[in-house]
C-alpha cells in the first residue's frame, strides 16, 4: 500500500475479491480498522477464533497474523475497511496497540454512537476518493473514529466486571515512559528500572503484547517519529537523527532502511510526491 490511507466498503458479493476473505492467516504491513454494519465475521487473531456479529469494530495492528472470514446474516453483509500507515497518526499508534491488545474485536450497540461511526466512514470515503485528497482531513477523521470508539468502549467496560491485568498496566506504563524518552539514547535497563522490574520480565511482557522485544519497540517508536519529521518538517537527515538520540547519521539511515525498506531521503521524496499529487 503506497498511500497513507485507503478506505472502501465491502459488501457480500464483493467479499471474495476485496481481500477481506483470506484463505489462510497472514501478516500485513499496515494498521487496519474494520467497522461491521451488517453480517458476521469469523476472525482468527491472537491465536484464537472469534465469531462476532454486526455492529462491531475490529482493530488489527501492523504485523498481526490474522484471517477474516465473512458470514452473511440473513443474506446481508456490509463492512467498512480502513487501512492506514502508522505515520498518519504517530501520536496515537502505540496507545492503540495497548488498548486493543487481546481485544481486537469489539461488539457495539446499535444506535447513535454506531451511526456516527458510519457517517464518519462515509466522510472519509468521500475525501479519499477526491482527485487530490487532503491527508490532513483524513487524519482528523481517522482520529475522530478512534475517539468515538474509545468513548463507546469505556461505556461497555463499565458494564463488565473490572479485571485489571497486571501485564497491560505495566505495558501501558512502559508506553507512557517511552513517549517521554524515546528521543534519548537510553538503554532497556533504564525502562526496566523505571518500572521496578527486570529487563527479562519487561521483554516477556512486550513479546506477549506486541511480539517485539523492548529494543524493537523503542526502535519502532523512533522510526514512526522519524517518518513524521521527514513528512512534516524540512529538517535534514542528520538533525532528525540527532533529535532521536542517534549519535551517527549513517547508523540512523541504516536502521531506517532496514525497518522501512527505504532510505530516509527515498521515503521523504516518495511522501512529498504522494502528498502533492
Amino acid at each position: 500500500m503506497s498511500e497513507l490511507l485507503q478506505i472502501f466498503k465491502v459488501e457480500k458479493e464483493e467479499s471474495k475479491t476485496s481481500g477481506i476473505n483470506n484463505e489462510a492467516p497472514k501478516s500485513q504491513g499496515f494498521e487496519e480498522l474494520l467497522i461491521g454494519i451488517s453480517g458476521e465475521i469469523e476472525h482468527f487473531i491472537d491465536f484464537k477464533t472469534t465469531n462476532i456479529t454486526a455492529p462491531f469494530i475490529s482493530f488489527i495492528t501492523k504485523g498481526k497474523v490474522h484471517r477474516v472470514t465473512p458470514k452473511p446474516d440473513n443474506g446481508a453483509y456490509e463492512i467498512w475497511k480502513i487501512q492506514f500507515k502508522s505515520e498518519l497518526i504517530p501520536e496515537s499508534t502505540f496507545q492503540l496497540y495497548s488498548l486493543y491488545h487481546g481485544e481486537a474485536n469489539l461488539k457495539l450497540n446499535s444506535g447513535t454512537c454506531f451511526s456516527r461511526l458510519v457517517t464518519v466512514c462515509e466522510m472519509m470515503a468521500e475525501e479519499a476518493n477526491r482527485e487530490n485528497p487532503s491527508y490532513a482531513i483524513l487524519k482528523q477523521l481517522l482520529s475522530l473514529l478512534f475517539t468515538i470508539i474509545e468513548h463507546e468502549k469505556r461505556k461497555l467496560d463499565k458494564s463488565k466486571v473490572a479485571l485489571e491485568k497486571t501485564q497491560n498496566i505495566a505495558f501501558g506504563n512502559f508506553l507512557n515512559i517511552l513517549e517521554e524518552n524515546f528521543h534519548k539514547p537510553l538503554s532497556v535497563e533504564f525502562y526496566a528500572d523505571k518500572l521496578a522490574m527486570s529487563t527479562r520480565n519487561l521483554n516477556l511482557i512486550c513479546q506477549e503484547i506486541l511480539e517485539q522485544s523492548v529494543s524493537e519497540i523503542i526502535d519502532t517508536r523512533k522510526l514512526i517519529e522519524a517518518k513524521n519529521l521527514l513528512i512534516s518538517t524540512d529538517k535534514n537527515i542528520a538533525d532528525i537523527a540527532y533529535d532521536l538520540g542517534y549519535n551517527e547519521n549513517a547508523y540512523f539511515s541504516s536502521v531506517f532502511k532496514k525497518k522501512s525498506g527505504q532510505s530516509p531521503t527515498e521515503f521523504r521524496n516518495e511522501m512529498k510526491k504522494l502528498l502533492s499529487s
